[in-house]
């Protein structure tokens, strides 16, 4: 067996937690779970200016919902804690002094003015951006006067440019750069806190972390890293860059594109096992190349040369797929259990209800009791057998099966209610005859609603097709609706026969 890793994701609880934030949370926590080792959650909230306070719970929350538990964090603490990078500032600045101490950095008095010029500059000559080390080369009087002087000032990396830097990449092997292209990294800002490079390599140390996994977009960074991890003298951990996650342009995924929060998922309706399935799919290859597997069966057969750096692409269609085969995949009771529990918390959290969907399903629900009235579950479980191989989201159920919740299904218009080439008139005919017939059985099951209504195609010359249009409008109140018979047995004969007068009403 490998020897533990210990692994962690860093979110920025800058906005909704991103879809990208549980890409990388699972691959990690896979790589922890399978060698013995620890799944880290860390904060990286030193981003005041875009700090928001409700998204590390948030993050806490997607990925518990997820199925990723994590050993230490936040909020269940740790040996290596605090957990929270805004809370390690002066763990940061410590390391500063120390890299400073050894002209591994220096202080830089720059303002923003004159950085802004040399961009431009730099810019119009067209070099590659990049700090111009004016201040690299201060002398120790010039450093104290402007420190007597409070200038404010960051403190940059001491980039050696006589050397390649270098590391070795698990995916994708030796990775290379020349430290002419390396900028003078800043390592603490203005204000005291460090960015990202200074608190990713401090904190992965401290906490043990000797496994990184995170997004290719972070190549061009480590080495940064690497020449920190030299300046310190401490060990370097392995690094495994996934690829990114893509639209179908291939460009990296965006909200403007795909939806990127994983609240979203949630609010509407994606199961997390299959949400986590899909993930999965996006940087690994299962046994036998099947597509559908649970994270219990990823980590039994978890097995480092099936992790991909192909570009993968998130395709809203896909997962639309995956999802409606677990959603299949659940027992009715099960799905009943967990459609209750999905409108429970679209409820607590004040999603607007569609009126379409959500507002008659809730209406019904209150009027029944409530989401823990077990009236409501077991009407619930009843339509099971119509709706569940029909929806691929749970947020589909409500539109799909509003037939079953409203008094009133009016709404349809009279060019809905008619086939091509039909009139209102005989509309109203085949509404006549259906109802009357119907209200004739003794019993009122699928087998004999179907017979009833078959029989009626002969006598007024429709084809059964458009017979069952009229009736499926009349009834659900759209075209689109659950098996049309088990539904009006589900509705029952005295709501069926008010929907089917109701109908004949319709104006042209």
């Amino acid at each position: 067996m490998p020897a533990p890793l210990v692994t962690r994701v860093a979110p920025s609880p800058t906005g909704d937690p991103h879809v990208g934030t549980a890409y990388m949370a699972l691959f990690n926590y896979c790589l922890a779970k399978t060698t013995g080792g620890r799944f880290i959650l860390r904060v990286e909230d030193t981003d005041r200016t875009r700090y928001q306070e409700d998204s590390e719970r948030q993050i806490t929350e997607s990925l518990t919902w997820l199925g990723l538990p994590y050993d230490e964090g936040p909020d269940v603490g740790g040996p290596n804690g605090p957990y929270r990078q805004s809370e390690r500032t002066d763990i940061y600045r410590a390391h500063v002094q120390e890299l400073v101490d050894g002209e591994k950095a220096y202080r830089c008095f720059c303002t923003a003015e004159r950085l802004q010029e040399m961009r431009h500059a730099q810019r119009a000559r067209k070099m590659p951006p990049g700090y111009d080390g004016l201040c690299r080369g201060l002398l120790p009087e010039e450093i104290e006067k402007r420190l007597a002087d409070g200038v404010p000032y960051v403190v940059r990396l001491r980039v050696p440019k006589d050397r390649k830097v270098g590391f070795e990449d698990a995916l994708r092997g030796k990775v290379e750069i020349d430290g002419k292209e390396i900028d003078d990294q800043v390592l603490l800002k203005s204000d005291g806190y460090p960015t990202y490079h200074l608190a990713n390599v401090v904190d992965d140390h401290m906490m043990e972390v000797n496994e990184v996994v995170r997004a290719e977009e972070w190549i061009t960074s480590t080495p940064k890293h690497v020449l920190l991890y030299e300046a310190f003298g401490w060990t370097m951990p392995t690094f495994r860059h996934m690829p990114l996650l893509r639209n179908k342009d291939k460009s990296k995924i965006s909200k403007r594109k795909n939806p990127t929060s994983l609240l979203w998922y949630k609010d509407h309706g994606y199961l997390p096992e299959a949400l986590v399935n899909f993930l999965a799919l996006m940087g690994y290859s299962g046994p036998d190349d099947n597509e559908i597997f649970s994270l219990e069966q990823m980590l039994a057969d978890f097995d480092t040369s099936r992790m991909s750096t192909s570009g993968p692409v998130f395709d809203m269609d896909k997962l639309g797929w995956l999802n409606g085969e677990y959603i299949r995949m659940d027992s009715e009771e099960a799905l009943a259990d967990r459609l209750i529990a999905h409108w429970a918390y679209r409820a607590s959290i004040g999603a607007e209800p569609n009126p379409e969907g959500d507002g008659p399903l809730y209406d019904w629900i209150f009027a029944n009791g409530g989401f823990a009235s077990e009236t409501v579950k077991a009407f619930i479980l009843k339509t099971m057998p119509l709706m569940q191989t029909r929806i691929k989201t749970l947020e589909e159920y409500a539109p799909l099966g509003r037939c079953f919740f409203l008094d009133d299904v009016a709404g349809f218009s009279a060019e809905d209610i008619t086939p091509k080439k039909r009139d209102l008139d005989g509309v109203k005919a085949v509404l006549k005859a259906t109802h009357d017939a119907l209200a004739e059985l003794t019993i009122f099951d699928t087998a004999s609603i179907e017979t009833c209504l078959r029989g009626l195609v002969e006598p007024l010359e429709w084809k059964a097709r458009e017979v069952f249009q009229v009736a499926r409008v009349a009834v659900t109140g759209s075209k689109i609706s659950p098996p049309l018979f088990e539904s009006m047995e589900l509705i029952g004969r005295d709501e069926t026969l008010a929907r089917l007068d109701a109908a004949l009403a319709l104006e042209a």
